[in-house]
């Protein structure tokens, strides 16, 4: 798994490609309490290069969202496909998280 970190308008969007699985997605919350570190509490997770994802993937995710919103952050996540919007439908999280197709629609939510 590979991690690009990008700015825009103040916002991070963290793309990554590979597969989100037990042995790497304590990269994805090391990175955001990093980034919360910074004081950095506006995040965008690309998805669109992520072929799979499991719990702990999932796991990951669920408690870098908890913990941006203690400093009333957010993170979104955009470009979900194929097998990991599955995983994201059958565990009903497309509630839980926002989540965007298009990167500006979700950098614009950030605005609202």
């Amino acid at each position: 798994m590979e991690i690009t970190r990008r700015e825009n308008n103040n916002i991070i969007l963290l793309d990554i490609n590979g597969e989100i699985d037990l042995y790497n997605a304590p990269e994805i919350k090391d990175i955001i309490a990093k980034l919360i570190e910074e004081k950095r509490y506006q995040i965008i997770i690309n998805l669109e290069k992520v072929s799979y994802i499991d719990s702990s993937g999932i796991g990951a995710l669920i408690s870098s969202l908890s913990n941006l919103k203690k400093y009333q952050g957010g993170l979104k996540i955009i470009n979900v496909a194929g097998s990991v919007r599955k995983v994201f439908e059958l565990t009903k999280l497309t509630s839980f998280f926002e989540i965007f197709d298009v990167e500006t629609d979700a950098i614009a939510s950030f605005t609202k």
